[in-house]
């Protein structure tokens, strides 16, 4: 009877209705970081004006139209002091307008905010943290600016602060009657995995979590975190699902530390871990490359498929060469060979069958170059040319039957947010899904 309370109480303070997919959008931290020197660095500087600029490129530059709806301010946001009335407020200098004005811009655009929040006496920049007797008056305070999104972190904090103040902010949130779409670090201050963590009750009261370190601008942490989860896949892919994602970080493509097959390589496996697809890059300076490969509309619709199933690594091979695959809706699946070799292009001879797929008649979409493979049987041998550190990826479909029409006989499946533009459909091959257009 006890376990059957504290579950209900649990899964009413995270009945949000949010994130059904995972959440898309932009991220300060990993690339403007605690910069707060707006005298000598004015455009980078965290800042009001650094988030309506990114709010702006959003709504403007297609990305909103291709799901990415979230600005969402990191750490050092802050005063330094609380107001007369114990309330969180902004830096007067860096939001002079307050967040309230910011978060009105944002929703003009049709783009929702996100906030940042540290459970313990400071957030890790240094900056005032929300102790559990501050959690309802946080909440409220966020409510009440129109924010939409709160990542709440872990610096200065205890376990036992942890343990009771997690599950304190999901209801409080639930309380304010605003929804807030709510992600918890709770678990990459506890090792990541069981007994330490306790994955039943995170997917009662997050939305999302961190598992694992914070990501850094280069290959290394890419591939430190890609091993890490799916060394763990046991323990996590069933964690994820509609509602409660597991997040491996940012997306650091656009930066400085990957190259452009290494950034396909991070956005393809983020796709296949049903991961949140939050960019942390300088939106106002993208190059065409990144561009290409974030607004990739495949990839993208991918990430998103409705079932919400995380992938998984099927295969580590001597030749250094690694696959993934995810199940996805309209009995369809998303592939990606990557290679983890130094030396030149390697090309990898497989068959579907190899990779447990059943007999049948298969379409294969190629997700970065746009080419379809047709006529697959399970048996079929084929060969892909992998780039180092590079990835092939993709979409894979049984061939419709003639007498079983659904639509126009492909995909009745249909997303618009993911349409290309015509300009980019009149490139593709005409047997691409209808849903990943």
């Amino acid at each position: 009877l006890c376990w059957a309370i504290q579950f209900v109480v649990s899964t009413s303070a995270l009945d949000n209705g949010l994130m059904r997919t995972p959440p898309m959008g932009w991220m300060s931290w990993e690339r403007f970081r605690c910069n707060i020197d707006c005298e000598n660095d004015p455009k980078n500087c965290i800042s009001e004006n650094l988030f309506r600029d990114m709010a702006d490129r959003l709504a403007e530059d297609g990305w909103k139209e291709m799901g990415y709806d979230h600005v969402m301010i990191d750490d050092c946001w802050s005063s330094m002091l609380r107001d007369k009335d114990g309330r969180l407020q902004p830096d007067p200098q860096r939001f002079p307008g307050g967040i309230a004005k910011l978060a009105r811009y944002l929703h003009d655009r049709g783009l929702k905010l996100g906030i940042y929040g540290d459970l313990g006496t400071h957030t890790c920049g240094g900056y005032p943290g929300t102790t559990l007797d501050k959690i309802d008056t946080d909440a409220q305070t966020f409510a009440s600016w129109g924010v939409d999104f709160l990542k709440l972190d872990g610096c200065y904090s205890n376990e036992e602060e942890q343990q009771k103040g997690y599950p304190l902010m999901s209801k409080a949130l639930n309380a304010t009657g605003r929804p807030i779409g709510y992600s918890c670090s709770w678990p990459a201050y506890r090792g990541g995995l069981p007994p330490s963590v306790n994955y039943t009750l995170l997917g009662e009261i997050c939305n999302l979590w961190r598992n694992y370190d914070d990501i850094q601008d280069s290959w290394d942490s890419v591939q430190d975190i890609t091993d890490w989860f799916f060394d763990n896949q046991e323990i996590l892919q069933p964690e994820a699902g509609p509602g409660r994602w597991n997040d491996p970080d940012m997306l650091i493509i656009g930066n400085f530390g990957l190259s452009v097959d290494q950034s396909r390589s991070q956005m393809a496996l983020w796709a296949i871990m049903a991961a949140p697809l939050i960019m942390s890059n300088n939106l106002r300076t993208l190059s065409s490359e990144a561009r290409a490969i974030l607004q990739n509309g495949a990839a993208i619709a991918i990430n998103q498929d409705p079932m919400g199933v995380q992938g998984r690594r099927l295969l580590q091979e001597r030749s250094h060469i690694e696959v993934y695959w995810r199940p996805l809706s309209q009995s369809a699946s998303a592939l990606v060979f990557l290679s983890r070799r130094q030396d030149m292009p390697y090309r990898y001879h497989t068959s579907l069958a190899k990779l447990n797929y059943t007999a049948g008649s298969y379409e294969a979409y190629d997700v970065f170059t746009g080419k379809t493979l047709s006529g697959l049987s399970a048996t079929t041998e084929f060969t892909v040319s992998i780039n180092p550190s590079g990835v092939v990826m993709w979409y894979v479909y049984p061939k419709m039957h003639h007498e079983h029409p659904q639509d126009d006989g492909r995909y009745p499946y249909v997303r618009q947010k993911y349409r290309m533009s015509s300009s980019l459909r009149f490139h593709m091959p005409r047997v691409v899904p209808p849903s990943l257009l």
